[in-house]
């Protein structure tokens, strides 16, 4: 009897994500099975359960997948189990917390896109503002633009401090230099947009980052996306189902929720399936997610 398809999937939170179940069975895991309140120091045992139990050629059909809400611990975990594999018994890991890893490489890779259709080089030099940027989504797409070349701010509601220190701890985290810029009041926010060639809405459902007032200020902006499918958008006048219509009142084009969770979901559903037909171990963190979603645009452009 062949040995099924396992994907054992690990979390610091109190459950795994239902979504992340689902693309896995779709991916074809058998089974998926959830571990929750894992630490970071405890991924290494976990580990090394996994690959022992089923030997080197068990190991091909067992896979790793990293969730949460944290994307500096999931980053972590993931180093970890990592290195804890004892070759040959190795098995192929993922970490993609909240959706955040590729949701972020789909938005950056959209953005780029959009960049290149309407100048003459992409993300390089720009200046890219994301609304909500503390959080999950909006930490990994300010790294993601930063290795492309381009100046990134974490705009937060909470203030100048919540920014930079987010800005900081992830920048370290990551080696690239980000910043934090303070959007708590009107006048912040729309300095902050007076100065951007991107904005990205990256909040949380359901939460306005910038109204049609706020986006009257932003005179040099180019791209306007938002990953917000939930009304009111998070930047006013953004549909879920734009891409690349131009946004009233401004001379940005327009991406949506929508069509950056399209690609969102062909590369979460390519990555799970490469790591399940992988005769090797590979590893994919948001840096993989990134290629792929500029694959998938590239496809689509065909």
């Amino acid at each position: 009897m062949e040995r099924p398809y396992i994907l054992h999937m690990f979390t610091p939170g109190p459950q795994v994500s239902p979504f992340d179940v689902n693309m896995a069975a779709d991916a074809g895991y058998q089974l998926a099975v959830p571990y929750c309140h894992v630490t970071p120091e405890g991924i290494a045992g976990l580990t090394q359960d996994a690959i022992f139990s089923r030997g080197p050629k068990g190991a091909a059909r067992t896979g790793l997948f990293i969730g949460g809400r944290d994307v500096l611990v999931a980053d972590d975990m993931l180093e970890r189990a990592r290195n804890a594999m004892i070759p040959p018994f190795a098995v192929s890991l993922c970490a993609d917390p909240s959706g955040a890893y590729t949701t972020a490489a789909a938005l950056v890779a959209y953005t780029e896109a959009a960049l290149g259709a309407t100048s003459d080089g992409g993300l390089a030099g720009t200046q890219v503002l994301l609304l909500g940027g503390t959080g999950p989504v909006g930490r990994i797409a300010a790294v993601l633009c930063a290795r492309r070349g381009a100046h990134a701010l974490l705009g937060s509601h909470r203030g100048a401090t919540a920014a930079g220190e987010a800005a900081a701890a992830t920048g370290a985290r990551f080696g690239v230099s980000l910043q934090g810029v303070s959007t708590a009041t009107a006048d912040a926010l729309r300095t902050a947009l007076s100065e951007a060639d991107v904005a990205m809405g990256v909040a949380g459902a359901g939460v306005q980052v910038a109204s049609e007032a706020d986006l009257e200020a932003a005179m040099r902006l180019r791209v306007a996306v938002d990953i917000n499918a939930v009304p009111p958008a998070g930047l006013a006048g953004v549909g879920a189902m734009d891409d690349g219509k131009p946004l009233a009142g401004t001379s940005a084009v327009a991406i949506g929720a929508l069509a950056v969770g399209n690609v969102k979901y062909q590369v979460q559903h390519r990555l799970l399936s490469r790591m399940r037909e992988s005769e090797r171990p590979v590893v994919f963190g948001f840096a993989e997610a990134f290629e792929l979603a500029r694959e998938v645009l590239a496809e689509k452009k065909r």
